[in-house]
Parts: C-alpha cells; structure tokens; sequence
C-alpha cells in the first residue's frame, strides 16, 4: 500500500536482529535495568532517549530481551511514564514549530499544506489511543493549551 499523501511505497531500513535469546555479554539484571529506567525517567527522558542511554552508555542492547517488557510498560508500573504518549508529543511540537514559521513567513503555502497534514496526523493519533484507552475520553487536543504545557 502506498504511503496517504505521497505515492511512495514502503521505505527500506535497517531491521534488528531476529534475536529472542538474552545477550551472555549484558552485565546487568532484569531489576537493575528496571531501575536504569526509573532514574533516567526522573530526569525527564523520553521512552526512546531512555532506550539511546541504555544503549550506549550502559550497554543494554534490547530492554525487552532482558526484562521481557518495553521501556513504557515499566516506566507505567514506576508511574513515571509521560501522561501524553511520546509519538503524538512529537506531532504536537511540529506542529508548534510549524506554526512559529508561518508566523514569520505568512505567504508560505507548503508549510500551510504540512501545518495542514500534521494537523489531521494529530486528529488521528489521538482517535487511535482514545480507543485503546492511551490517552482519557475526555483529552481534547487544544494548540493553545499544549503550547503552554511543552514550553
């Protein structure tokens, strides 16, 4: 299928490895990677930064090997997982960036069209994790308010 505003197809990337055994050379436990994650979260990391640190700087090659869960199940079960998921944080801040430079440059229709589709990519992530129950019934995706919430 090809990609909803483009006629692309499919991008190619690098894969991980079909690995389901845990790594012999990881130095750390289940508990202390657990741990890992609830301190780096403290510090207000991200999931996937969360997931950069461990990889180079502690020389966790996969969470879920080790742990047998991902990085945001066990930052929900020490509550300190983000209240708004990371995806749709990120969609947030484009669209704020975007609407900075239209600020600046009022005759920029392709940024008009991109404020456009980051707008209705929004509407549908929020629709998606409001039906499983990621996100309240009640969230309402308001650009004043979120403004002011990640700056």
């Amino acid at each position: 299928m090809a990609r909803m505003y483009s006629k692309k197809r499919g991008r190619a990337g690098s894969k991980k490895p079909l690995r389901t055994d845990k790594p012999t050379w990881v130095r750390y436990k289940a508990k202390e990677i657990e741990l890992l994650i609830s301190k780096i979260a403290k510090e207000g990391k991200a999931p996937s930064q969360i997931g950069l640190v461990l990889r180079d700087l502690y020389g966790v090659p996969s969470t879920k090997l080790i742990t047998k869960k991902r990085v945001t199940q066990i930052m929900r079960e020490k509550s300190v997982a983000p209240a708004v998921p990371e995806d749709l944080m990120a969609l947030i801040r484009k669209n704020i960036m975007i609407k900075k430079h239209l600020e600046r440059n009022k005759h920029d229709m392709t940024a008009v069209h991109g404020l456009e589709l980051t707008e209705s990519h929004i509407k549908r992530v929020v629709d998606y994790y409001k039906r499983t129950k990621k996100l309240a019934a009640d969230w309402k995706y308001d650009p004043a308010k979120i403004k002011l919430m990640i700056e």
